[in-house]
């Protein structure tokens, strides 16, 4: 217990460093329309490059930030970032029609201003709502309901796309859909990584059928996330899935890398 309290000290210490240093990066992952593999858009993850250490894993220095209050300026942070890096991609490519997904954490949605402060974002870099996502995670629609159901609600009214991430796993509610105002599911890896059977009959495939048809009857949409193979796309495509991410696609690189993707898709 001592050498891991130590640890975690250590890991907040260097993490408080890491955001004056400007260690922290931003990655981007695409999605895209599993039909034609056409990018629409792209999930921002924030990256650590430790000096020493090499890369920190988000499942080890994520945690940290949230615990000691860091989760809000590296939040506003990725929110700032991810919006300045749309912006300019719309600019370089006009016709590819993006939008960015960034993970909002409930840390967040304590700050009184932060309505105020995304639309001040969005119009600093004379972006539509429309085009940002902002992820979800179920745990963070069970810490505080009541105060995110209204922030959520000023959100939407803003024109942003709400979205709920890893969605079947954990706090699974029906509840939660008619409760909140969400746009988007998207499906957990676990029940993608499921369809590799070869049984096209096993529990998870029929648990993303039941989804699919209560997506599509609540006018959502659903992104499957996790695909890894052929198999797993050919499975999603037969059932009927509109988007998706993953390996297969690619794995989340820098926004050099993303420019490539673009500017090869742009030609093609």
């Amino acid at each position: 217990m001592p050498s891991q309290a130590m640890g975690a000290l250590q890991l907040e210490t260097d993490l408080r460093k890491a955001i004056e240093n400007q260690e922290l990066q931003i990655y981007y992952q695409p999605i895209v329309l599993l039909k034609t593999a056409k990018i629409t858009g792209f999930e921002a993850l924030l990256r650590w490059e430790h000096p020493d250490l090499g890369f920190v894993s988000p499942t080890k220095f994520i945690p940290v930030a949230e615990e000691t209050g860091l989760i809000i300026p590296l939040g506003e942070w990725v929110i700032r970032e991810a919006c300045k890096q749309l912006h300019l991609w719309q600019l370089q490519f006009p016709s590819a029609e993006i939008t960015m997904s960034i993970n909002f954490s409930s840390k967040q949605f304590a700050q009184t201003n932060i309505v105020e402060s995304i639309k001040d974002i969005l119009n600093g870099y004379d972006l539509q709502p429309k085009h940002i996502h902002l992820e979800l995670t179920e745990s963070v629609l069970v810490e505080n309901s009541q105060a995110i159901d209204q922030t959520l609600k000023q959100l939407k009214a803003l024109g942003l796309i709400l979205c709920l991430d890893d969605f079947g796993t954990g706090y699974s509610s029906l509840s939660y859909l008619h409760r909140f105002p969400i746009d988007i599911l998207k499906i957990d890896h676990s029940f993608v990584m499921g369809m590799s059977s070869n049984d096209d009959r096993n529990s998870k495939v029929e648990i993303i059928q039941t989804i699919l048809a209560l997506a599509e009857n609540m006018g959502m949409k659903v992104v499957a996330e996790g695909i890894e193979t052929q198999r797993q796309l050919a499975k999603l495509r037969a059932l009927k899935f509109e988007y998706g991410q993953g390996y297969f696609f690619s794995k989340p690189v820098d926004n050099k890398a993303i420019e490539d993707l673009l500017a090869a898709q742009s030609q093609g």
